[in-house]
């Protein structure tokens, strides 16, 4: 599944062969975790000299994950040659693999949650098109979920109207699930009585 990634060039014009480069590199995150929920990449030009020569390049890369935001932000050191966007590229990418792995590393050391202990809700909205939706939980909450969350039966199988069981985390703009599994249409178990709002 292809990790949803946004580039940002500022103080410089955007390069097709550098943004090969970054569209590479995260593809190869996958490798480490395959729940990545979204990476952000600012390609910065911080510094030039007066007659607009480029003195240094800073590398900033973001990645959601479910309940965590990595950041890593990298520039030359005095040693390196300033002006390569590739080598900077290069060693922000290698520290963000080491974040992630150590993110995989403290999930295998963290109890699993156990997926029937956690709270029920109904998909409420789907966007399909733009790999995202929306759950309804009992006490009226919406919460935003992505493609990449889908444990079971994936994001193309679910269905508006939908029974899932959820893990809840707080992300940038609110609450989001970091884990869902869909359960059929079956309500009864979620609600006393049927609130069939929710399903319209």
């Amino acid at each position: 599944m292809q990790i949803p990634l946004e580039i940002t060039f500022r103080n410089a014009k955007r390069s097709d062969s550098v943004e090969e480069v970054v569209r590479e590199r995260v593809d190869k995150l996958k490798r480490y975790f395959d729940h990545i929920i979204s990476c952000r990449v600012t390609l910065d030009v911080p510094n030039r000299t007066p007659s607009y020569d480029v003195l240094n390049h800073l590398v900033n890369i973001e990645i959601s994950v479910p309940g965590e935001e990595l950041v890593v932000s990298r520039e030359p050191n005095e040693h390196d040659n300033f002006n390569d966007i590739y080598i900077t590229i290069r060693d922000a990418f290698d520290a963000a693999e080491q974040q992630l792995r150590g993110y995989v590393g403290r999930l295998q050391e963290t109890p699993r949650v156990d997926v029937e202990d956690t709270p029920y809700a109904v998909v409420n909205k789907m966007f399909s098109d733009k790999g995202y939706g929306f759950l309804m939980t009992p006490d009226g909450r919406e919460i935003y979920f992505h493609e990449n969350s889908v444990a079971h039966p994936g994001f193309d199988k679910l269905n508006k109207g939908d029974t899932v069981r959820f893990v809840e985390a707080q992300g940038d703009e609110g609450p989001q699930a970091s884990m869902v599994k869909g359960l059929g249409r079956d309500t009864a178990n979620i609600y006393p009585s049927p609130k069939p709002e929710l399903l319209q």
